[in-house]
This record gives structure tokens, C-alpha cells and sequence, in this order.
């Protein structure tokens, strides 16, 4: 199959993209679980006129991660504007994603856009879906796997140049020794984050492993770190809730640790203005929902691939700190950023 060639200079048209996105009626969202439901509302403005397309959006959300509610709106607006019926699901349980996937195969959906948080696992169901004649594209994890795996697009960050990012912003405030916590475990995308860290940080760096489903467990793992290792002077978290969470740990401690994290939120942003996390990478969530479902209408309808299905579109990492926080606290409360 022919694949038009696309530049890589990517950021004019994302931003085109996240613009178009924001003018759209705001749909709500909450968190996801097992059961597929179905997204979406009328769009303001602009809705297309082609023939009503079904795609299942399905990715690795655990339950109570508001994370992914930033990307079921974006995902939403482009369902919205494209006359699209959006069904979502998610299973933390990377055989439970595999079954969501073929189960909106045998729902012949005419698109579907995963995550592949743990790709071995999805590499199977993914083959039955282009045995089916279903195109899928992939968001958020995978960057490295999602061409191995035949997916057509990817829309995320690579989470090792995020990672290394991250680390060479702590040689930059003076940081000398941190902890990466990782709150799943098998998660490839959040362990090339604490390695991307490690490749540049010029200070020592070691990953604490919790369990993101109980934070109480959480926040008790922190505090216990930081009691028993005083040395250290920062705290890594890979997502928002956990930001937050390793705030208190910090006071439970004693200790006097910073605290800087991947992912954003409106509490986030709040805390970044507010003196308590230090600063935040952030990969536009929303963006990533967005552009997945409206490729696949591009697709459909006019043959589109981004990235020319050679090069993933970035939508990360971008650093988030006091010079810069308000601009993007004002979506964060809209639950777009």
C-alpha cells in the first residue's frame, strides 16, 4: 500500500490540530473501567457529513487514573466533529486490553486506536485486527513496538528522549541524588522513563517500585524511602496523582526532597504554582486521544497517514514549571491539559 510521504517538522501541524480540537463542544468524561461505554456528543461547529464511521478506543487505564480522562476528551472532540461513535473501554490487565480489542473486532468497528503499554501481549489480537481489515493506531505507549506491531500511526512521546529530558533538567536545578518511582511494573513505557532519567542525570538514581492501584501503599513506600535514605534530594514520579501523593510522603518524612513528576493535572498545576512540585514533562494527553481518532477518519476517508506511517507525531515531552504554569493552568481546569 502507498504511503505519502510527511514531513517531520510535525509541531506546526499539532498545534493546528490542538487549536481545532479545543473549539469543540466539551464532552464529559469519567474514569474507564472493564465495561465498554460509548463517548461523544455533538460538536459546536464544523461536524463532518460522512457516512457514521464506529471506533473503539482501548487502552491500559487503571481505575480512578484521571489521566486518561484528559484523553477521552480529546478523543471525544474528534469523535464529535467527525460523526464518529466512540466506545471505550480499558483493562489495567494486559490479556483483559487483549480480549477489549478483539471484542471490538468481532464488533467490526471500523477503527481502533490502543495503547500498548505491555506490546507482547497485544501483538496477537493486533494481527487478527489487520486479518479483519480493521486499521488500528496506536497512542500514548509503544513508540518503540508500534511499527514491529503493523499499527498504521503512533501519537505520543518517546518516553526515553521524555526521560532523558527529565534527566538533564535535574543536573540543571542541582539535584544530586533522586528515587523514580514506578507505579506498575511490566509497564515498558513508564520503565524508559526512569532510564531515560539515568542516561543523563549526573547525580545517582534508583527506581522505587509501588503500587499504583492503593495509594495509601503508595504514599507509605515514599515515606519509608525517604525516612530510610536522607540523602536523597528528589523525588521522580511518572504520573500526577503520584506527584501529589509523594508531596505528603515528603512532609510525613522529614524530609526535605523536592518533588518533580511526568503528567499533568489541574491539582498539578496548582501545585507547581504553588511551590510544591518542582516542575512536570508534559506529553498533551488530550492531544494524543485527538489526533488517534481523527487519523483514523482521515484514513477512512481520505487516505491519510501521519507521519507518512514512518515517523510517530510527537506530542511531548514540553517542561512545565513557574515561567510558565499559568498559561497552561487555565485548560488544565477545563480538563484539556
Amino acid at each position: 500500500m502507498d504511503r505519502s510521504s510527511h514531513s517531520r517538522r510535525l509541531a506546526p501541524v499539532v498545534a493546528l490540530a490542538a487549536a481545532a480540537a479545543l473549539t469543540l463542544a466539551g464532552c464529559s468524561s469519567s474514569s474507564g473501567g472493564k465495561k465498554a461505554e460509548e463517548g461523544g456528543g455533538a460538536a459546536s461547529a464544523g461536524k463532518a457529513t460522512t457516512p457514521r464511521m464506529t471506533v473503539a478506543l482501548v487502552t491500559h487505564q487503571s481505575p480512578g487514573d484521571t489521566f486518561w480522562d484528559i484523553v477521552r476528551k480529546g478523543a471525544e472532540a474528534a469523535a464529535a466533529k467527525d460523526n464518529i461513535k466512540l466506545v471505550y473501554s480499558a483493562d489495567p490487565n494486559a490479556g483483559g486490553q487483549a480480549n477489549l480489542v478483539q471484542n471490538a473486532i468481532d464488533q467490526k468497528v471500523d477503527g481502533i486506536a490502543i495503547t500498548l503499554a505491555k506490546p507482547d501481549a497485544m501483538k496477537s489480537v493486533v494481527a487478527k485486527a489487520g486479518s479483519a481489515g480493521i486499521p488500528v493506531v496506536g497512542l500514548n505507549s509503544g513508540v518503540s513496538d508500534w511499527k514491529k506491531l503493523g499499527l498504521l500511526e503512533f501519537f505520543g512521546q518517546d518516553e526515553t528522549v521524555a526521560g532523558e529530558a527529565f534527566g538533564k533538567k535535574l543536573n540543571e536545578v542541582g539535584a544530586k541524588k533522586a528515587v523514580c518511582v514506578i507505579q506498575e511494573q511490566g509497564n515498558i513505557g513508564l520503565t524508559q522513563r526512569c532510564d531515560g532519567v539515568k542516561k543523563t542525570f549526573s547525580g545517582s538514581v534508583e527506581n522505587l517500585y509501588v503500587n499504583g492501584t492503593d495509594m495509601p501503599s503508595v504514599k507509605a513506600t515514599i515515606t519509608a524511602k525517604l525516612k530510610q535514605d536522607t540523602g536523597l534530594d528528589y523525588v521522580v514520579t511518572l504520573g500526577a496523582p503520584f506527584a501529589l501523593t509523594a508531596v505528603q510522603s515528603v512532609g510525613d518524612a522529614g524530609s526535605k526532597a523536592k518533588v518533580a513528576t511526568f503528567d499533568l493535572n489541574k491539582d498539578l498545576t496548582k501545585a507547581i504554582q504553588n511551590g510544591t512540585i518542582q516542575f512536570a514533562v508534559d506529553q498533551q494527553p488530550y492531544l494524543q486521544g485527538y489526533l488517534a481518532i481523527d487519523s483514523l477518519w482521515l484514513y477512512k476517508n481520505n487516505g491519510n497517514y501521519s507521519g507518512g506511517g514512518e515517523q510517530p507525531v510527537l506530542t511531548g515531552p514540553a517542561f512545565v514549571d513557574k515561567s510558565n504554569v499559568d498559561q497552561v493552568a487555565q485548560y488544565a481546569a477545563k480538563g484539556t491539559r
